[in-house]
């Protein structure tokens, strides 16, 4: 004889197959609390015996992903691609850095790194007053060590690729965007990430994160006929770093060819202290007009 679930598993599976396709496991829980008595389940069925039913039984798959330090794990409705799946299972999520600058169509490598970025929440919100840059001493000693690089990620062999989740300032979701984009498989993808002028700012800031100073550059003349460069300086204000990394946003976009007047939008900001291209940089060549050290030989 048919149990109550297998009988009402056409039901089930309407409900599933009509809602959101990445759930978080709260999202499961809620589904199966407000609809059980609509599916008319018995008293017994606990949420674990409906799970256990559901990923045997139907299209429901398990998901996770053991990031070291905190484990994400849902369940998807079918196969969805991997980045719609991180972003769905991670609150307040989006794709930065190198993931963000092949979004953007501005490099022409396959980045076998995923990079996922979860801002802040406000509470937790980095304040400091726009007026306040690092003293020198604290900058040469900053950047003349090698980066501090973020080990929460998790290697998927399944997909090729590995996946880096980092830990973003609360900015109140500054140049954060969503739409469908193609990267690449059998249709677009519904994704949140960083803008053109966020994404430029990112990895100016982090560029270990973007395949390094190279492909930062490479991406800056990429983005020359797309980048509204007054958006960028005003967005780069609003952000409040205590380093002067418009003198590095500037170098970049004189580097690239960017017309004067544009240049001069940072090139007029204050210039208080010697500033570092990237970190642990080794020999560099002094850059007087953005007071700058640049890698030798780049």
């Amino acid at each position: 004889m048919a149990t109550r679930i297998q009988i009402a598993k056409p039901d089930i599976v309407k409900t599933f197959s009509q809602g959101a396709r990445v759930l978080r496991v709260h999202d499961l829980a809620r589904i199966f609390h407000q609809s059980r008595d609509f599916w008319r389940l018995t008293k017994s069925s606990s949420l674990r015996t409906f799970t256990a039913f559901m990923v045997e039984k139907t299209e429901l798959k398990a998901v996770r992903f053991a990031f070291p330090q905190r484990e994400v794990s849902g369940y998807t409705w079918g196969n969805v691609p991997l980045l719609e799946t991180l972003l769905g299972l991670v609150d307040r999520s989006y794709y930065s850095h190198y993931t963000a600058i092949r979004i953007h169509g501005l490099t022409e490598q396959v980045p076998k790194t995923i990079y996922l970025s979860q801002e802040k929440s406000s509470g937790s919100a980095f304040e400091k007053d726009e007026s306040e840059i690092y003293e020198q001493g604290a900058i040469d000693a900053a950047f003349k060590r090698p980066p501090r690089v973020s080990n929460n990620e998790v290697e998927l062999p399944q997909d090729q690729v590995r996946a880096v989740m980092l830990s973003s300032a609360y900015q109140a979701g500054l140049g954060i965007t969503e739409g469908e984009v193609n990267y690449g498989g059998n249709r677009p993808l519904k994704l949140r990430y960083t803008n053109l002028e966020r994404t430029m700012i990112d990895i100016v800031v982090r560029p270990f994160y973007a395949g390094g100073i190279s492909e930062v550059a490479k991406a800056f003349e990429n983005a020359k006929d797309q980048l509204s460069v007054n958006t960028m300086a005003a967005m780069l204000k609003r952000m409040r770093f205590g380093y002067p990394y418009h003198q590095a946003v500037g170098y970049y976009l004189e580097r690239a060819g960017y017309k004067v007047t544009l240049l001069d939008l940072f090139r007029k900001q204050p210039m208080e202290r010697d500033f570092y291209l990237t970190h642990g940089a080794g020999k560099t060549v002094y850059n007087h007009h953005w007071r700058l050290h640049v890698p030798d030989g780049f």
